[in-house]
């Protein structure tokens, strides 16, 4: 894989957070790009409006002579594309390059200081944070995030090529392409079970990851976690570790105990603990890099999120509403601490859209745990994303489960009047689906009315 000796670059699924982030950056290097996806976006349309060429059915004949030029175009897919997709199978026939989207990532770091993410949750957070923190102190970097950060309203910071940020993906193992010189593992909960089987195998896979790192290069590890690093935590005995924690007016302020001494007065505005936990590694890698503490709690102090990551959509004294993307129990009872320290006499509504029948299956008991911990529940359908249904697997079954008499089952188009019929003055839409796209419906429900 040259990547200098190709002109072209075709997408197929460019419309993937992690894909967009690829084809921006090859557009920034000044390729020629293009690509399929099954359906519009706001995704596609920004990449549209860069100049890239999107179409939206399966169609070889759609796309544009220009590509078609198997010694000057790289094709990059997403393992999520079906493996009888007519436009992928031309290009493996025809003697083009075709890659998937870890591979090429794994390419374009391989000759930077590269800086990965791993980890089963906190990912997209962590990542954002630490590409803004390199950003914040001028450092040469090109960040590839797994959401639209809301600095920089992109999945791609670029301020130099000689240092990478990416996000360690274990879906598909994709991580294991990456010779990362600093690595992180955020958690590593059971999930992706249709791939890996077990939790066992996972572990594995996680250890198989930490092995990738060059030999010169360090492992940073949430502390708790089985596997032998640097460690981070929270208000913890950790090698670098949130001290002295207060909430000054919706913000956390804390101070951070590192192997090299005691710095204070940080302040990090995005709720929850995870997200402070987020914080700490980011500022450990950044400061493993070289940048200086007193610059990194500037940039610390102005991050401002990542979309559907405990994103407020309204915020007033009466009434709440928070999107986010979370799709694992762990991850929902992390947005559940979170909303509970930040408003612990409110009553709070969760809408959630469970992600994959085999992800309901395997984690029923632990989503209907983290869910009955909310003073109301409304249910959607499950999102099947890239599955077929599986029998006896469905929203009314984990409903079944939810310890809470508060809690129906719903349908997309009845979520406002589902609100206006609770006294919540707290309201979360959780979910990895397109629970997202009904966010904008809700806001402007509400805020015409708040």
């Amino acid at each position: 894989m040259n990547l200098n000796a190709i002109n072209n670059v075709y997408f197929i699924g460019i419309g993937g957070i992690g894909m967009s982030a690829l084809a921006r950056y090859f557009v920034a290097k000044g390729k020629d790009v293009a690509g399929y996806d099954k359906t519009p976006s706001d995704i596609t349309e920004a990449l549209q409006e860069l100049g890239v060429e999107v179409h939206y059915s399966d169609s070889v004949a759609e796309i544009n002579s220009a590509f078609l030029d198997p010694q000057h175009t790289l094709v990059v897919y997403t393992p999520a594309v079906p493996k009888d997709h007519s436009e992928l199978n031309y290009f493996r026939n025809n003697n083009f390059e075709v890659y998937k989207r870890s591979q090429v990532l794994g390419e374009i770091t391989k000759q930077t200081t590269c800086l990965a993410v791993a980890g089963t949750h906190g990912k997209t957070t962590t990542t954002s944070i630490l590409g803004h923190l390199l950003n914040e102190c001028n450092a040469p970097v090109t960040a590839f995030l797994g959401g639209i950060s809301e600095n920089y309203n992109s999945n791609l910071i670029i301020n130099g090529t000689e240092v990478t940020v990416v996000e360690a993906d274990e879906f598909d193992r994709s991580f294991l392409t990456l010779s990362p010189d600093l690595a992180c593992i955020t958690s590593m909960d059971a999930d992706h079970l249709d791939i890996y089987g077990d939790a066992t195998e996972l572990t594995k896979t996680f250890k198989a990851f930490s092995e990738c790192i060059k030999p010169d290069g360090k492992l940073f590890v949430k502390n708790g976690l089985p596997l032998k690093g640097i460690t981070y935590g929270v208000d913890d005995d950790a090698d670098y570790s949130a001290k002295n924690i207060r909430i000054s007016n919706g913000s956390y302020v804390f101070d951070v105990q590192t192997p090299n001494g005691l710095y204070k007065d940080f302040q990090f505005n995005l709720p929850g603990r995870h997200n402070l936990s987020n914080a700490i590694i980011a500022l450990a890698m950044a400061a493993d890099y070289g940048c200086p503490y007193d610059q990194l709690a500037k940039g610390l102090a102005s991050y401002k999120g990542v979309r559907r990551r405990f994103t407020y959509q309204i915020k007033t004294d009466d009434f709440v509403f928070i999107d986010d993307y979370a799709h694992h129990p762990e991850e929902i009872n992390a947005v559940h601490q979170a909303v509970r320290e930040m408003y612990p006499d409110r009553k709070v509504l969760a809408i959630f859209q469970p992600h994959l029948y085999s992800r309901t299956r395997d984690f029923v008991d632990g989503f209907a745990k983290s869910l009955s911990k909310f003073d109301e529940v409304l249910l959607l359908d499950i999102y099947p994303a890239r599955e077929l249904p599986i029998e006896g697997v469905s929203s009314e079954w984990l409903l079944e489960k939810i310890e809470n008499s508060n809690k129906n089952l719903i349908s997309k188009s009845a979520i406002v009047d589902a609100i206006k019929a609770s006294n919540a003055n707290v309201v979360l839409t959780i979910g990895a689906g397109d629970i997202g796209v009904e966010v904008k419906h809700i806001k402007e429900a509400f805020t015409v009315e708040s």
